[in-house]
């Protein structure tokens, strides 16, 4: 049987509330299923909550909410944190992604959280 867990879009205001909410959604109240893209990669091939045998779907309603939540302003917002945080080697790519996102193009944090599904998770992902 397929376990289903539900992502509120309505709650998802940032990105720090996405790992809430997912963080809850999977493992309850305090939950952890990643704070980072590439945590949430490794969490989606299983052993973090979600069931064994990978038979488990995330609904994410009313993600047209979160879509807005995770748009341009948040994109250019944690683009802002990862420039900061950035050395050298990776700081001007950062700086261009973030020159493109202030000019409403390149994609969005919701874009980004959907890729990880599809790559790490192909199909355990519906936009409802």
């Amino acid at each position: 049987m397929t376990t289903t867990y539900v992502i509120d879009g309505a709650e998802v205001t940032d990105l720090d509330s996405f790992w809430t909410v997912i963080g809850e959604a999977v493992n309850g109240p305090g939950g952890y299923f990643g704070r980072n893209l590439d945590a949430l990669a490794d969490c989606l091939h299983g052993g973090m909550g979600t069931p064994d045998d990978g038979d488990f779907v995330v609904e994410w309603r009313d993600h047209e909410l979160s879509r807005r939540a995770l748009g341009r302003e948040e994109t250019v917002r944690q683009l802002g944190l990862r420039a900061r945080r950035a050395g050298p080697d990776s700081r001007a790519e950062i700086l261009a992604r973030l020159a493109r996102a202030r000019a409403g193009q390149g994609p969005t944090v919701f874009d980004w959280l959907v890729t990880v599904f599809e790559e790490a998770a192909p199909g355990k992902l519906r936009l409802l």
